[in-house]
């Protein structure tokens, strides 16, 4: 047996070096395997959970007297979320219905003056017929003596005076036909014009009534409850939490084959690994984060560094995978695209979801139309 201590060491170091140069071929072994077969898989952890914030933002003027949602609170697209003040909005409805009621009056008598002005031309008519016969008499008597010849003038300036009295009367009924002539009523300009303030009026009546324009959670919330608001003022905030998506920033060296259509996978730090999302690649983004920078870089100024830059790249999540483990916006997650084809001229279609409030701002004057027809029809009862 052999017991020279001094063989103890120099035995240790050959076994380290047989281990390390074990590791070394181990490790040259895969990344070769790795080179050679590239199956165009791109990972990366910079990545974060995206969406949409649709603010809620009132549309007039008033006083805050009711508050329906906080944060956290569940909505659906067109629940109420704030009430302001309708007492201003409701007396401009009242004025505007009663501008079209007038309107409608006013133009009632517009037309009934075609009648009225008709027989006002008759009448003239009948007026200088007279005068004329009277200055033929005349004129046909003045040889006997029996009148003088300033009855003749007399005469002579009464057929003037009918004729132009005639000419007044048919050009105010060419005025009168011509603001009626080849319009219904309900169409006339005038009413026109107060049926539309009417709406005007009912529209900023019913947006006293802060609806939420999508489904989702309410965020952000900083309206209280007297505060005085102006149009265009910051109420709150919803965000859709079924229509995330996750922006993965990878390098631009790493984004060679990345095209839409392909399939990724998806894990977030707040589940896990044992919580995988499956989705499909949207498209690049237009620009690197720091060309979309509050502050881009000014990279033909001063001295100069190269740094790769990152692109965010847009990641669909299927919606049922969503619904079960939800996810919130800012989370941190892990992205890995499979990037092994790409044929960019049979890029899949992207669906687009409508908003919610397509429908919501068409519905809120529903029923302005049939109030403004019974207007009408109740104050031009009797119009022939």
């Amino acid at each position: 047996m052999n017991d020279n201590p001094k063989e103890k060491p120099a035995l240790r170091r050959r076994r380290l070096l047989w281990l390390v140069g074990g590791l070394v071929v181990t490790g040259g072994g895969w990344a070769a395997a790795g080179l050679l077969t590239d199956d165009g898989r791109r990972s990366t952890d910079d990545a974060y959970v995206g969406g949409q914030l649709v603010p809620v933002m009132a549309e007039i003027a008033g006083t805050v007297r009711m508050i329906a949602a906080d944060n956290t609170d569940r909505i659906e697209a067109g629940t109420a979320l704030v009430d302001i003040d309708p007492t201003d909005s409701r007396i401009e409805v009242g004025a505007a219905e009663a501008d079209l009621a007038l309107a409608v009056r006013t133009t009632r008598g517009l037309y009934a003056a075609q009648a009225r002005l008709a027989a006002e031309v008759e009448a003239r008519k009948a007026d200088l017929a007279k005068a004329r016969a009277d200055l033929a008499e005349r004129r046909a008597i003045a040889a006997t003596g029996a009148v003088t010849g300033e009855e003749i003038r007399h005469a002579a300036d009464d057929v003037r005076r009918a004729e132009a009295t005639l000419s007044a009367a048919e050009q105010a009924r060419l005025q009168a036909r011509a603001q009626v002539q080849g319009v219904p009523l309900a169409d006339h300009p005038a009413i026109t014009a107060a049926s539309h303030r009417l709406r005007a009026a009912l529209l900023a009546l019913a947006r006293t009534r802060v609806l939420a324009p999508v489904s989702g959670m309410v965020a952000q919330r900083s309206v209280q409850l007297g505060r005085h608001v102006a149009p265009g003022d910051r109420l709150m905030a919803v965000v859709p939490l079924d229509r995330v998506w996750v922006d993965a920033n990878f390098k631009e060296i790493e984004l060679a084959g990345v095209c839409p259509g392909q399939s990724a996978t998806v894990t977030a730090d707040i589940y896990g690994a044992h919580t995988i999302y499956h989705g499909r690649v949207e498209d690049v983004e237009a620009g690197t984060g720091a060309a979309f920078a509050l502050l881009p870089a000014q990279n033909a100024t001063g001295n100069w560094i190269k740094v790769v830059q990152r692109i965010p790249v847009r990641i669909a999540l299927d919606p049922a995978e969503l619904e079960r483990a939800p996810l919130r916006i800012g989370l941190s997650a892990k992205v890995e695209i499979s990037a092994g084809t790409c044929d960019r001229a049979s890029r899949p279609p992207t669906p687009r979801r409508p908003d919610d409030a397509s429908r919501l701002y068409e519905t809120r004057v529903d029923g302005a139309e049939e109030r403004i027809a019974r207007i009408i029809a109740a104050n031009s009862e009797g119009l022939r």
